[in-house]
């Protein structure tokens, strides 16, 4: 299945486990460390009750307001998806947030790939033509929406694995970028 068929059938966990992928893989542009979405995560573990939710949520919120206040729209798509987090999770509420999370966080990567290549990102599985930033982005959405699917909560740990690469690669791309856009 490709990623809009994917976030079609999703349930519950698995929106949420998507979303907060998307933003995990973003949060280091707002100033947030690889802890700062940990609390969120552990309450989607078996065990976790959905009604802490919101005091979590509000808690990292607080924590990321005015952290990297910037006009950057790799910035501003990450506050958007942040402050769009739902403070219910519901399915019904995180259907749409995990479906814009998804295309903020394809957006973000395509910002900023080093080939400044500016295109439409389909999310029907053709990569043709696609940046390598956005192709890997588009690969760990699908994969962290496969493994939480098949898995549920056991699927976790590999979710939060790979937004943890997407993350380092994306830091990496920032950093890049911030030395070549220093040097000149």
């Amino acid at each position: 299945m490709n990623l809009a068929e994917l976030l079609a059938g999703a349930d519950e966990l698995t929106l949420a486990a998507s979303g907060l992928a998307c933003l995990d893989r973003c949060v280091s542009l707002l100033g947030g460390d690889d802890e700062a979405l940990r609390p969120l995560w552990g309450n989607l573990a078996p065990g976790g009750d959905p009604a802490d939710w919101p005091a979590l949520l509000q808690q990292i919120q607080s924590k990321l307001d005015g952290c990297a206040d910037s006009e950057d729209d790799a910035v501003l798509l990450t506050r958007a998806m942040l402050d769009g987090t739902p403070p219910d999770r519901t399915a019904d509420t995180l259907r749409d947030w995990a479906d814009t999370c998804s295309l903020a966080a394809l957006r973000i990567h395509l910002l900023l790939d080093p080939t400044g290549t500016d295109t439409d990102i389909p999310r029907d599985g053709r990569t043709e033509g696609l940046p390598p930033l956005v192709v890997a982005e588009l690969r760990r959405q699908v994969t962290v929406l496969e493994v939480v699917t098949a898995h549920g909560g056991a699927g976790l740990r590999r979710a939060v694995d790979v937004s943890t690469e997407g993350r380092r690669v994306l830091r990496a791309v920032v950093s890049r970028r911030g030395r070549v856009v220093g040097a000149s």
